[in-house]
């Protein structure tokens, strides 16, 4: 399905974007795999690919540094010559409200979730012009970019941001054949989830508020970015996919 193409994964070495990175090498493509902690899972990775029998890099870039999401797509083009596929994953969160985030905490989720996803964008879309091809560009926001999330404000913010940044990007590229789509998970199985799958009473209500009681596995969220990387999505551009187990439609039933 995307064989011969070259895609990038920022915050590959773990969660959703360890599922991605690996969903798309399994489906013929080349992958960058970016990480700034823990190379040595992104290391384990990077032999899983090549065990595939494709190729990957690893990349130690702070994405929230324009310079480094730069750099990123520098190595990328050096070690694969070419740029098809860029996903915007990195992302963190707070989980502080608005009466008590410090700007620094501010300043740092906005910086990762938000500036990083904009100037990745713009690096990406400027390589693949300059490279004569269309392209893809996933952004991997959330469900809180449209449902408010008290005492997880920032967080939220930087989601609202990307989910127009989605459709801002998308229309003003769609004439250089380059589309821009938004992924919003739901919850997810992965370790920034890890405080509530571990608490039994936390984890039932949540199940509970979610009409399929689970939670997604990364490899779900996977499945879809494959699908909106490969050239069966061709028309699809400047909105957002959610899979969140029907989690933003739940009613008491009132």
């Amino acid at each position: 399905m995307l064989e011969d193409k070259v895609a990038i994964v920022t915050g590959a070495n773990s969660g959703i974007g360890r599922a991605i990175a690996l969903g798309l090498a399994q489906a013929g493509a080349n992958v960058t795999i970016d990480y700034v902690v823990h190379p040595e899972s992104a290391q384990e990775l990077e032999e899983e690919i090549r065990h595939l029998g494709e190729k990957a890099i690893m990349v130690d870039a702070d994405v929230s540094q324009v310079a480094d999401l730069q750099m990123l797509v520098d190595k990328t083009i050096e070690a694969f010559g070419r740029l098809d596929i860029f996903v915007n994953n990195a992302g963190i969160e707070t989980r502080t409200s608005l009466l008590d985030t410090t700007e620094e905490q501010f300043d740092k989720v906005m910086a990762v979730n938000l500036k990083s996803a904009f100037f990745g964008t713009q690096i990406a879309a400027q390589q693949m012009i300059k490279q004569g091809s269309d392209g893809r560009i996933i952004n991997i926001s959330s469900v809180h970019e449209d449902w408010p999330m008290p005492g997880n404000t920032p967080y939220c913010c930087s989601k609202g941001g990307m989910r127009m940044l989605t459709r801002t990007a998308g229309v003003e590229l769609a004439e250089k054949g380059i589309t821009v789509v938004g992924v919003g998970p739901g919850a997810v199985a992965t370790p920034i989830n890890q405080e509530t799958m571990s608490d039994p009473d936390k984890l039932a209500r949540l199940k509970a508020a979610i009409p399929l009681g689970r939670l997604a596995d990364p490899a779900e969220i996977a499945d879809l970015v494959v699908w909106l990387a490969s050239a069966q999505a061709g028309y699809v551009t400047a909105t957002t996919y959610f899979l969140d187990g029907g989690i933003m439609q739940g009613s008491p039933g009132l």
